[in-house]
């Protein structure tokens, strides 16, 4: 069993420890077989995670029995919540006739045609497994159209676990990779002038997610874009987490129009996916008739993805985006007030259903560079001894099947491990 210590002298992980003993023990088996015994590192926390039985609607239960809140909703991913009948029925009668075949299915073509009816800059699709890998496909149409090599995106921001994105999340250069500050112009302008010429693509979050729910300015995003045409390289809009935000997703709320549009997520269903989108032109490089790039995956486009996220963007309306917003915006302006009351510093970025929280008094740069790591670890796990799940990070993501009441036992959950908190630093 990997990871660190437990903290002896706390009350909280104490708490935890205790609460989550069969979690522990199927971390401890997990680890013989998988590194930390994880797959996936967003999903891993201090002393070990918990492990989850099953989930419906709002909430899901770890295998101690505990049940929980859920306020993160897989990353975003899961907007209808955990096993919404919908995609569950429709998942379950695709199955029934099988789930993948070396062969076109029909219901691709309903889920990319959904796609392209709703997302304005999008004339064509081409599907694959995640959002990872709609990054790393991006950039190889990028690369194969303008015969460069490299890319620029913001400091922090978050395409995917390709090695050129990932480096650029931590802050980092790299030899394809080039940085500039977010919402900063004339950084990027700078950055293309001195460099156009190797750069293939410009990458940019209209809302950055896992840096903190950072909004991009309109100004910015189209000023960027400009640049990128200028410099002769494509302007990629990662809209894998923003698709949320709006039924076009933020490019149509800001009226700009990418060359290239990233999706992922709530496409899905809750299965693995991933899409780029873009003009007939650009995708036209994949035909068969005239490739230019053999692209490929044994899962793409399987048609149980594609049946369960046709539902999942189909029940995703104008309506719920909005009921969603609202509620976020409540929650939001609740944990400000707990805070407040149990005497806590607390800064939060929010836009549309998701928010970021910081225990500051003002919100750093990037949650990547924040400080109050203690703090916010020691909420996260007191959350989770009152039933209440959210990233380790600060990270709170909205689902359609979140009520108003959900919102107020949310606030009497995060009340608690706020008063758990205030204890401790006393």
């Amino acid at each position: 069993m990997t990871g660190s210590l437990p903290d002896t002298t706390s009350a909280i992980h104490a708490a935890y420890l205790e609460r989550s003993r069969s979690s522990a023990a199927h971390y401890a088996l997990a680890s013989k077989f998988m590194p930390g015994g994880t797959s996936r590192q967003a999903s891993f926390w201090e002393p070990y995670p918990l492990t989850i039985a099953k989930g419906e609607g709002a909430y899901f239960w770890d295998v101690d029995g505990h049940s929980y809140l859920d306020l993160i909703n897989n990353y975003t991913a899961m907007i209808h919540g955990h096993a919404y009948p919908p995609i569950v029925e429709a998942s379950h009668k695709q199955i029934a006739k099988g789930t993948a075949w070396a062969a076109a299915n029909e219901a691709q073509s309903s889920l990319a045609a959904l796609i392209v009816d709703r997302v304005s800059s999008i004339e064509q699709v081409r599907f694959t497994n995640s959002g990872s890998e709609a990054g790393a496909l991006a950039f190889t149409i990028a690369r194969i159209i303008t015969g460069r090599t490299k890319l620029l995106m913001a400091r922090y921001g978050y395409h995917g676990s390709l090695l050129e994105f990932e480096i650029g999340s931590f802050g980092n250069e790299g030899p394809l990779t080039y940085l500039a500050a977010y919402n900063d112009l004339a950084d990027f302008e700078a950055v293309l002038s001195a460099h156009g010429d190797d750069i293939a693509a410009v990458f940019l979050e209209p809302v950055m997610g896992a840096s903190g729910i950072i909004q991009g300015e309109a100004d910015f995003l189209h000023g960027v874009r400009a640049a990128a045409h200028k410099a002769g390289a494509l302007f990629v809009l990662d809209e894998v987490l923003t698709l949320r935000f709006g039924t076009g997703g933020c490019q149509s709320d800001l009226d700009i129009e990418p060359d290239l549009t990233m999706l992922g997520k709530i496409i899905g269903g809750g299965f693995p996916v991933g899409a780029v989108g873009g003009s007939a032109d650009v995708l036209g490089i994949f035909d068969p008739a005239d490739m230019k790039v053999f692209h490929t995956g044994t899962f793409n486009a399987n048609p149980v993805t594609m049946v369960a996220g046709e539902v999942s963007l189909r029940e995703l309306t104008a309506d719920r985006i909005e009921r969603m917003d609202s509620l976020c915006e409540m929650l939001q302006s609740g944990l400000m007030d707990v805070a407040n009351k149990h005497g806590l510093p607390f800064s939060t970025n929010r836009y549309g259903s998701c928010l970021n929280i910081y225990f500051n008094e003002s919100v750093p740069e990037s949650s990547v560079v924040r400080d109050d790591e203690q703090v916010m670890n020691d909420f996260h796990l007191a959350c989770i001894n009152h039933g209440l799940f959210i990233a380790h990070r600060g990270l709170i993501a909205l689902s359609t099947v979140i009520m108003e009441k959900d919102i107020s036992e949310a606030l009497t959950r995060a009340s608690a491990a706020m008063q758990d908190v205030a204890s401790e630093i006393a």
